[in-house]
């Protein structure tokens, strides 16, 4: 592949990346959960389903500790996260997902899946699939950050 052409795929999955990260967002949104971000939605995934430290969350989303201790003060302001004891270091707190927060993840969940059904509209479900498995052998494990 040439170099041009390596360009246009990357602009072409930069750009399909960020067209389903902000129809998720509008999803979310619409369902009733004002003040979040896309950001939120990536600590969210790091959260679900067994929480994590701060230290742990900001490996995840590719920031310092100071950054993530202060994204999850927000989501706990917001209602989305609690702090608590961890089960197995006592120095440590765990950052874990309220309802409210999970009730959030299911809507990102439900404006994922309608954003993907418009993908297979236009594509067909074989090649949807054949899409979702040539990426899965690029990208299996993520992590899955925002773009900063």
């Amino acid at each position: 592949m040439q170099n041009s052409e390596a360009m246009a795929l990357s602009a072409a999955l930069l750009a399909a990346a960020g067209e389903l990260v902000q129809r998720i967002h509008e999803g979310v949104t619409a369902r009733g959960f004002e003040g979040v971000r896309p950001v939120h939605g990536f600590a969210f995934a790091r959260l679900a389903p067994d929480g994590a430290t701060v230290t742990e969350l900001a490996a995840h989303l590719g920031v310092t500790k100071q950054a993530a201790s202060q994204l999850v003060e927000e989501m706990v302001r917001r209602g989305y996260a609690e702090r608590r004891p961890h089960p197995v270091d006592a120095r440590a707190r765990l950052v874990v997902l309220t309802e409210r927060g999970r009730a959030c993840t299911r809507a990102a969940e439900e404006a994922a899946a309608e954003a993907v059904r418009g993908w297979s509209e236009v594509l067909g479900e074989a090649d949807l699939r054949l899409l979702w498995e040539r990426l899965a052998r690029i990208a299996p494990d993520g992590p899955i950050r925002p773009g900063w």
